[in-house]
C-alpha cells in the first residue's frame, strides 16, 4: 500500500477522501487539488477514522465497499465521536448504497455514483462547502459570544436575517414564504394558547424552516420543469442540511427540530425520518400544516395559486394522513372563521 497524500493548496477546506483503490485516491487528489481544496487521500479505513481523532477536516468522501470496513460501519464509528463531519458516500452503483434508513440514522449528508467525470461530486462538494461555511460562521459567533448574553441575542437576530437573506437571494420562491409560514405558525400557536417563549420559538423557526435550501445545487432549485427523481431526492435533503447548518449554535437548538421535521406526515410516509404522529415534534406539526396552505394559496411557475375552498378540502381530506389532525382541525377553523387574520398577513408579505 503507497504511503498517503497531502496537498495543501490555499483555500482552508481540508477534505479527506477514502478508498481502498489508490487510482482513485490519486484521481480525486488531482482533481480537488486544481479546485482548489486541501486534501488528504487514505487507502485504509481504519486509518481514515484514526486521522479524524486527531486531525480536524470539513469534508469526507468515503467510499462505501471498501476492507476491512465497509463506509457505513466507518460512519458508525466517527459518528461515535464527531456530529459534526460532513460525509459524502461514493458508491459503485446506487444499486449497492446503503439503505436509506441507514444514511439518515448516520447523518450521512449525501452520496453519488463513482463516474471517470467528478462533475456531480464538485456540485455536491460545492454545495457542502456552503453548508460548512455557514455552520463554521454560527460557531465562530456562538464561541465568541457565548458568555455575553445581550450580544449574543443580537447576534442571534442578526444571524436569524443574515442566513435568510442568502436563502431569498438563491431562490425567490422563499422571499415572503417563510414570513408567512411563521406568521401561520404563530397564529396556530396563539390559537392552541401557547406561551410567548412557544411562540417565539414557532416564530423563528418557521422564518428558519427552509435554510437547507442553501445547500441544493441551483440548477435543481431553480429549475421550472418538473424534477426527475434523483432531483427531488437531492430537494428532500434541505431538512437534514438545515439542521446540520444550526447544530453547533446553542441558541438555534429549540428550533431545529422544526427546521428538520416539518415535511414530516403523520402516517409515517414524510421525510427525513419517517417519523408518525406524535414522534413528530409538535412545533414540526404545526409548522407542517402552515408550509403546507402557503404552497397551496402561493403562484409557482408551475401553476396558480389554489382557491381557498380547494386548500380547505385538501386540508380536511389530509386529516390524520399528511397533517395531525388537532391542529388541521384547528387552523381549518381558523379559516372558517377567522380568515381576516390571514388575509393580514399575506397582504403583508405578497407572494
Amino acid at each position: 500500500m503507497r504511503k498517503n497524500e497531502h496537498i495543501s493548496p490555499s483555500n482552508g477546506y481540508k477534505i479527506i477522501a477514502v478508498d481502498d483503490e489508490m487510482g482513485i485516491v490519486d484521481s480525486l487528489s488531482i482533481f480537488l487539488k486544481r479546485s482548489g481544496y486541501n486534501f488528504t487521500g487514505v487507502t485504509d479505513p481504519l486509518e481514515a477514522i484514526e486521522r479524524v481523532k486527531s486531525e480536524h477536516f470539513d469534508l469526507m468522501i468515503l467510499d462505501f465497499i471498501m476492507e476491512p470496513i465497509h463506509g457505513d460501519e466507518v460512519v458508525a464509528k466517527i459518528r461515535e465521536f464527531n456530529k459534526e463531519l460532513y460525509i459524502l458516500l461514493l458508491t459503485g452503483h446506487k444499486d449497492l448504497a446503503p439503505p436509506l434508513e441507514t444514511i439518515r440514522k448516520l447523518d450521512i449528508q449525501g452520496y453519488c455514483e463513482k463516474s471517470d467525470k467528478f462533475d456531480q461530486l464538485l456540485l455536491l462538494i460545492e454545495s457542502a462547502m456552503k453548508s460548512i461555511a455557514q455552520m463554521n460562521e454560527i460557531k465562530r459567533i456562538n464561541l465568541e459570544l457565548a458568555n455575553t448574553y445581550e450580544k449574543l441575542e443580537k447576534a442571534y437576530l442578526d444571524s436569524i436575517q443574515t442566513l435568510r437573506y442568502t436563502v431569498e437571494a438563491k431562490d425567490p420562491y422563499t422571499r415572503g414564504h417563510s414570513d408567512r409560514v411563521s406568521e401561520y405558525s404563530v397564529l396556530i400557536g396563539k390559537k392552541l394558547g401557547l406561551s410567548e417563549d412557544d411562540l417565539k420559538t414557532l416564530r423563528v423557526g418557521g422564518l428558519f424552516h427552509d435554510i437547507g435550501k442553501i445547500g441544493i445545487p441551483d440548477s435543481i432549485l431553480l429549475k421550472e420543469s418538473k424534477l426527475s427523481d434523483e432531483e427531488y431526492s437531492e430537494i428532500k435533503n434541505h431538512p437534514s442540511i438545515g439542521a446540520h447548518i444550526l447544530c453547533n449554535a446553542e441558541v438555534f437548538k429549540e428550533i431545529i427540530p422544526i427546521v428538520k421535521h416539518h415535511h414530516e406526515r403523520y402516517d409515517g410516509k414524510g421525510y427525513p425520518g419517517k417519523l408518525e404522529g406524535t414522534n413528530i415534534p409538535y412545533f414540526a406539526r404545526i409548522a407542517a400544516v402552515a408550509d403546507a396552505f402557503d404552497a397551496m394559496t402561493s403562484k409557482r411557475t408551475y401553476r396558480n395559486s389554489l382557491p381557498i375552498d380547494v386548500v380547505h378540502s385538501e386540508i380536511e381530506k389530509n386529516l390524520g394522513t399528511q397533517f395531525d389532525p388537532e391542529i388541521g382541525k384547528l387552523f381549518l377553523d381558523i379559516i372558517d372563521n377567522e380568515y381576516d387574520k390571514i388575509k393580514e398577513i399575506q397582504e403583508k408579505y405578497p407572494a
